[in-house]
């Protein structure tokens, strides 16, 4: 059984006070694309209902419904309403299961590290930057890779995702 942490429930509501407006129509799993493909594994409905109802435990540790799984493509913002911000919702939830330590997928690691290392997140390959040139677009500019290791130190970005320790 599940426990209903109220703390942790009125935690995510000050810092969105949008998911209060949700009555749990289901517009957001129904305008998912994910939801669609997974048929139903991943559910925004869902998560929002469990963020409602503070179950802390099946949105941190369980992960059950994955909120790792939204591409943040804000069709279920856009489809919402009650004008709740889903996707800035489910940033929270990840941002807190990151600060207390929970298991998150290796993919948002490597990426993390890429971020440090590169700047971005998907660094441009050489083919790419040649073909980019072939069709006349313009060249990709990134912020300094110092500037953004500056901001990452300033956040304690790394130390929240581990990567220095496993790394050493």
């Amino acid at each position: 059984m599940q426990m209903i942490d109220f703390e942790f429930r009125n935690d995510l509501i000050k810092e969105d006070f949008s998911l209060n407006y949700c009555y749990q129509c289901g517009t957001c799993s129904s305008t998912c694309p994910v939801a669609l493909i997974t048929e139903g594994e991943f559910n925004p409905r869902k998560i929002i209902e469990q963020s409602l109802l503070g179950l802390k435990d099946l949105l941190l540790k369980d992960q059950n419904p994955n909120v790792w799984l939204c591409s943040t493509c804000q069709m279920c913002v856009e489809e919402c309403p009650q004008n709740v911000l889903l996707t800035e919702i489910f940033e929270k939830i990840k941002n807190k299961i990151i600060s207390q330590g929970e298991s998150y997928p290796e993919s948002f690691k490597v990426q993390a590290k890429s971020v440090i290392e590169n700047g971005v997140a998907i660094p441009l390959t050489p083919p790419i930057i040649r073909r980019r040139d072939q069709l006349g677009l313009p060249k990709v500019e990134s912020a300094s890779t110092d500037e953004i290791k500056k901001l990452l130190d300033a956040t304690g970005f790394e130390k929240k995702i581990k990567i220095l320790k496993e790394e050493k």
